[in-house]
């Protein structure tokens, strides 16, 4: 049977709707980026929560100073004639370290002795005659008097001769010359400087605020620019009794033992001195610590999720930091990669 001419159009108009709807249906689904990034687990490296001793610890930087120094001066004058002594020697308290032209001081001193051994016989001769009554006591008493004066002078000019020769007051390594053969040396030139590596310290100036944490006897640490890896021990030796008006600073002297000799005066380091520890603390490494909105936080694994933790802290050295409230002795936290997490985001462990 034909079909009505008006129809027609309705028909093509319900095939077309039809059309867009079956094309409509049959489209895929698309996933947005956001569902699709949630689903990749982002690698982590983690650290166990552990127990270990929290130390409580004050800092400053500081130069290494010799304990023992000294600055050796000439005490006579003279030409020096001799070296007898370099840098870099090792010397010991007494040891000559140069000579100077003593011809002077020998004649001074041969002088002293004739003048000395002519009084000596005048005092005798005067002694014998006052036994016997035949001078009186103030020829014998002036005898006498020039005697010994003569003496202390004779002493005085041996005495002169010695110095002539530069000794060594302590023991160490010369670390400096200021003279050489041939210079004219005067009394308190200054002609060698001697070292000892026996002790050194380290001289720091901390607030007077931290006065209360100080005392003679603290343990110390010393890392030292120079020497990376290397630490040295010692400890505090003095406490100075005053505060520093002007920078209002403690000066605190720390003495530093090195039996290997390895450290040297001069050198610059940072010296940690350690005033207070708290024995069954849970540690955890610094790196795993984030500062974000004024919130002290960490990220703890749970199964394949990052969950973020606030946390609180007390004391901390160079690697560690004690965890006061937040998490429990055995918790693993996320040190390396938790710049890119947010609160329960996938992740996957990595070593």
């Amino acid at each position: 049977m034909p079909v009505p001419r008006a129809s027609v159009p309705l028909l093509l108009g319900s095939c077309s709707v039809l059309f867009f709807l079956v094309v409509g249906c049959g489209s895929p689904a698309q996933s947005s980026p956001e569902d699709a990034s949630a689903s990749v687990a982002i690698p982590v490296a983690v650290a166990a929560v552990e127990q270990g001793v929290a130390t409580a610890q004050l800092s400053s930087t500081a130069a290494l100073e010799a304990e023992d120094e000294a600055t050796v001066v000439a005490r006579v004058e003279g030409v020096l004639t001799e070296l007898l002594v370099e840098e870099g020697q090792y010397v010991t308290a007494g040891q000559p370290l140069a000579r100077l032209d003593d011809e002077r001081l020998r004649l001074e001193v041969q002088r002293a002795e004739t003048a000395q051994q002519r009084l000596r016989g005048v005092f005798e001769r005067t002694r014998t005659m006052y036994e016997k009554q035949l001078v009186s006591s103030d020829t014998y008493d002036q005898a006498k008097s020039d005697y010994e004066a003569q003496t202390v002078t004779t002493d005085l000019a041996r005495l002169e001769l010695t110095y002539a020769t530069i000794h060594s007051p302590i023991a160490g390594w010369v670390s400096s010359r200021y003279v050489k053969a041939g210079n004219m040396v005067r009394p308190n030139d200054p002609t060698f400087q001697i070292t000892s590596l026996r002790a050194l310290r380290a001289v720091l100036h901390l607030p007077e605020r931290e006065l209360s944490k100080v005392t003679v006897g603290q343990p110390a640490t010393l890392h030292l620019d120079a020497l990376p890896g290397q630490t040295f021990e010692g400890e505090v030796s003095l406490l100075s009794p005053v505060v520093d008006p002007e920078t209002g600073t403690l000066r605190v002297t720390v003495t530093i033992r090195d039996p290997s000799r390895t450290a040297k005066p001069g050198m610059f380091g940072r010296v940690t001195i350690q005033h207070d520890r708290r024995e069954g603390a849970l540690l955890i490494p610094k790196d795993a610590v984030v500062e974000e909105d004024n919130e002290t936080a960490v990220f703890v694994v749970r199964d394949t999720l990052a969950l973020r933790r606030p946390i609180t802290t007390g004391y901390s050295d160079a690697a560690r930091i004690e965890v006061l409230d937040g998490l429990q002795d055995g918790d693993r936290v996320i040190v390396s990669g938790q710049a890119s997490l947010r609160d329960s985001t996938r992740i996957e462990v990595v070593q």
